[in-house]
């Protein structure tokens, strides 16, 4: 079990400090389990959070809807979709009334692979903590915002 105190061998003033640390480090840590986890299935992980958002949606919604939804919000997200439009997992239509507006909505294909990445649900870099102790540290979280 890791200690953040020895992975960068540091001491701390307070437990709250030493938690915001622990926190930031752990984040670290987790965007490169999940880039990892990723790589297989030629995506990103925002690019996955637009995925599950459009399929979610059941329909076509508006671009803007797709980033104020987005659990990270990326000042490059109009990027990312056209990349998940040249993989064919996303298809983007132009409002006819206002050209300024554009729909996205998830291909089948999209779905094909999010279903692909469902069934693979390899989330072992979370085993060392039980459900019941995943619920409290989820409600932690939620309580620091």
């Amino acid at each position: 079990m890791g200690d953040i105190s020895k992975d960068i061998k540091s001491k701390f003033e307070s437990n709250k400090l030493k938690a915001l640390i622990n926190i930031k480090y752990t984040s670290n840590w987790l965007s490169s389990k999940e880039n990892e986890f990723f790589k297989p299935f030629g995506i990103s992980p925002q690019q996955y959070n637009i995925l599950r958002i459009l399929r979610g949606a059941k329909d076509r919604i508006k671009v803007q809807l797709v980033k104020e939804r987005m659990i990270e919000r990326a000042p490059n997200a109009t990027r990312l979709m056209d990349k998940l439009c040249d993989k064919n997992l996303i298809e983007r239509e132009r409002c006819d009334e206002d050209r300024r507006v554009v729909f996205v909505k998830i291909s089948k294909e999209g779905l094909i692979l999010l279903s692909s990445i469902d069934e693979n649900n390899n989330l072992s870099f979370l085993e060392n903590i039980t459900e019941e102790e995943a619920a409290v540290l989820s409600n932690l979280l939620d309580k620091i915002r």
